[in-house]
């Protein structure tokens, strides 16, 4: 508590004999008036300087002079200089003019942004919408996902999914947010790209290390998806047409300047792609919805609500016995109010609702696994940012989240008379729980040279007979060396009360989320960070290299050999263990002219031991892979044509062989007759996986009908020299030797895209 006092005591008691003034607003796109997330706002005169928040809101004290000068920069958008000459608090509106049409980027080099090098934040990386619109595409469908996976210390899950491991941390140890709202299963197509439309977002921010307190529950990474507010001065379509889907997104003013509004929806037409090919016993359907609105009551006032849905149904009867039925989706909708006290103190109170859910049948052969597993939380937050000076910025602030949890799994022999066991969803019983935390943090600038970010949250948790509460420290210390160098150390405590355990070792989602109770522990975790950071050419080129050392405790697996059935207690056949995961990063990334993108190298090691798996020993995470290579980047061929390309390259993935086999002539159907023997856990590797995708892109303004409207052609090819990349490995019995073997599965061969894009 001495802590908390003394953020406080530092807050109230920093003072000056020099008379100060505080200038506050927000940066926005000119065109659009939308709110443009992480501008940079200098102040020539003493070179100091913040940011903007996530709704584009600044606040900087200056001391009274006879001209303050402003620099606000945005990548992408040229520079705006204000001059301000007042000797009391100005609160003002900054709006920057977009430069996507020219080629590279006329910029001013003072005011290039370089808070990777300057800001007390480390694991921190900003993901430019540009990028993603940029980029190779798979089947014509631009995803977050896919760029999220090209990322240094981001692992790709298996080959053609969206799902992605930070720091030797399963996928349930990622939060995932659209407008703060929790998206449980980010995914359609079983993972091959993300439930996002790039068109309806409007700023991506990957946490991985050094959490501010703010952000909680999570072990591993904090993805934050903001979507776009709606332009405020015009009416704006647009939409695009590739070989999955097609997509659609309207936006414009509700009334104008004050208010707006932004629909965007995605529906596949996979079904009409497959009934040539295939036999009418396989569909697949997938669609998205996303809709916001915002208005602002005042110049202190602003109210968003934004809501989201997205779903997937598939079904398949067929070859080899196998049979399957799944649905699956989110539905997310926030409420969001944001209010200024001030010129310093900023405020958001946020009401939102989630609600995800998992259905799935499989059958094969003599054996099926039916499963539901969903969650709706209906949370209650409110932040506040104070900035007493430009030395310090504080946040505190509290969040209440209320689960109600439906986890059922049924796995069994066919009967041979009878129905088989289904799952009805309102007779599960339901697995309520509660999650109440406090926080605070602040961002300390001591000197030129020396700042600090720190914090503690202080999370309680009660649900399942059980209550755990924690005080979760973080700290991160950044120490100049020059302008353009610094070096970042940090440590940061985590907790996370809810579990996504497998329950299969299949591509489809089949993970059921538990919460935490008397015999379910909290995860946690411990993770050291070190790094320097380097910018080159006036900040166009930002380098570092980070080095962690992560632990985690509690973590979750069903027991080898469970037998589920509808009466059992899942978290009786839960067995309990550790992780350990450290590496080296290295990120180098070229912001601006006209070729851009990144190089990441992650040489990392991660492995697992459970008491009860194993024989107690430790072994390798099934997503512990050694080196992990992603060269990336975009070039601008002229104004209409722009040519991408990304490369990855990675170590196999740890799966288990056995050491030997027993034939079985009685009831071995399922297994071909043998049974083999498993001695030690994922004690092989697939083979390394590389790949190659590029893609042509050619926009141009033409006129239909006498309007003018923006349209683009994308070319692509997915895995250009179609390496056939290991997906899984499976055992068998050669038909004519009557020797055991290992075969390979691959997934995705080479992949030609074409889509159609335009905006009016």
């Amino acid at each position: 508590m001495k802590n908390i006092s003394l953020l406080f005591l530092l807050a109230l008691s920093l003072h000056s004999t020099a008379q100060k003034i505080t200038i506050s607003g927000y940066v926005k796109d000119a065109a659009s008036k939308e709110a443009l997330i992480g501008a940079s706002v200098v102040n020539v005169n003493t070179k100091s300087g913040t940011s903007t928040n996530q709704y584009g809101f600044f606040s900087l004290t200056a001391n009274v002079t006879d001209t303050i000068e402003l620099l606000i920069s945005y990548q992408g958008y040229k520079i705006n200089a204000k001059k301000i000459t007042a000797k009391e608090n100005v609160q003002l509106d900054v709006l920057l003019e977009n430069s996507a049409g020219s080629l590279g980027e006329v910029v001013v080099s003072s005011s290039r942004n370089n808070r990777n090098v300057q800001k007390a934040q480390m694991g921190v990386i900003d993901v430019p919408i540009k990028a993603i619109k940029n980029f190779p595409v798979l089947m014509g469908e631009r995803d977050v996902m896919k760029i999220i996976q090209l990322l240094p210390g981001v692992q790709a899950g298996q080959e053609g999914t969206a799902g992605f491991y930070v720091r030797g941390g399963n996928l349930d140890q990622n939060l995932v947010q659209l407008d703060e709202a929790t998206v449980y299963n980010p995914n359609h197509l079983f993972g091959l790209f993300s439930t996002f439309n790039v068109n309806s977002i409007n700023h991506v921010q990957l946490i991985k290390g050094g959490f501010p307190a703010e952000y909680g529950g999570r072990l591993s990474s904090i993805l934050n998806i903001t979507m776009k507010e709606g332009n405020k001065t015009k009416y704006q379509t647009e939409g695009g047409i590739g070989l999955l889907s097609t997509n659609l997104t309207f936006q414009g003013p509700i009334q104008k300047n004050k208010s707006s509004f932004i629909v965007s929806a995605r529906k596949s037409y996979i079904n009409l792609l497959l009934k040539p090919a295939t036999s009418k016993s396989t569909n697949y359907s997938f669609y998205d919805f996303n809709a916001k609105m915002n208005y602002e009551l005042g110049k202190k006032d602003h109210i968003f609500l934004s809501f989201f849905k997205g779903n997937d149904n598939a079904g398949y009867t067929g070859a080899n016995s196998l049979n399957y039925k799944t649905d699956f989706g989110n539905t997310t909708g926030t409420f969001r109010w944001n209010h200024i006290f001030g010129n310093k103190i900023f405020s958001n109170t946020s009401l939102i609702y989630n609600d995800y859910h998992l259905g799935l049948g499989t059958t094969q052969n003599n054996y099926y696994e039916v499963l539901y597993t969903g969650i709706k939380d209906l949370s209650a937050k409110t932040d506040f940012t104070f900035s007493p000076n430009n030395k310090h910025k504080i946040k505190a602030g509290f969040a209440y989240t209320y689960h109600t949890l439906y986890p059922s799994a049924v796995s069994s022999k066919v009967p041979r008379r009878g129905n088989q066991i289904t799952i009805n969803k309102d007779s599960i019983t339901k697995r309520l729980s509660s999650e109440l935390a406090f926080y605070l943090n602040d961002e300390y600038d001591i000197s030129k040279t020396l700042s600090i970010n720190y914090g503690v949250r202080i999370p309680y948790f009660n649900g399942g007979g059980a209550s755990y509460a924690g005080i979760e420290p973080r700290i991160t210390t950044k120490v100049s060396l020059n302008s353009t160098t610094s070096i970042k150390a940090s440590w940061t405590l985590m907790n996370q009360f809810l579990h996504a355990v497998p329950s299969s070792t299949a591509s489809l989602p089949t993970d059921t989320w538990l919460s935490s109770s008397s015999l379910i522990k909290p995860q946690k975790s411990s993770q050291v960070a070190v790094g320097l950071f380097k910018n080159f050419s006036d900040n166009g080129i930002e380098a570092s290299v980070e080095a962690y050392y992560k632990t985690m405790d509690n973590q979750v697996l069903f027991k080898e050999g469970s037998q589920i059935v509808l009466s059992t207690n899942l978290d009786s056949i839960l067995t309990f263990g550790k992780g350990k995961s450290y590496g080296i990063e290295l990120f180098v990334k070229k912001n601006v002219g006209r070729l851009t993108g990144w190089v990441s190298y992650t040489l990392s090691k991660t492995t697992q031991q459970f008491p009860e798996l194993n024989r107690g020993a430790m072994f390798p995470a099934s997503f512990d892979r050694r080196h992990n290579l992603s060269i990336a980047g975009s070039y601008e061929l002229n104004k209409h044509w722009t040519v991408s390309a990304d490369f990855v390259f990675y170590t196999g993935r740890a799966f288990t062989l056995p050491a030997g086999r027993v034939t079985v002539p009685v009831n071995g159907s399922l297994y071909d007759g043998v049974y083999y023997d498993f001695t030690s856990r994922n004690n092989a590797r697939l083979r390394s996986y590389h790949r190659l995708d590029v893609s042509f892109s050619n926009k141009q303004t033409v006129k239909f009908w006498g309007k003018k409207y923006e349209r683009e052609w994308v070319f692509g090819a997915y895995n250009l020299y179609s390496r056939l990349n290991p997906y899984f490995v499976y055992l068998t019995t050669n038909a004519d030797t009557k020797q055991p073997e290992a075969r390979q599965v691959s997934l995705l061969p080479f992949i030609p895209s074409v889509s159609f894009n335009f905006k009016f």
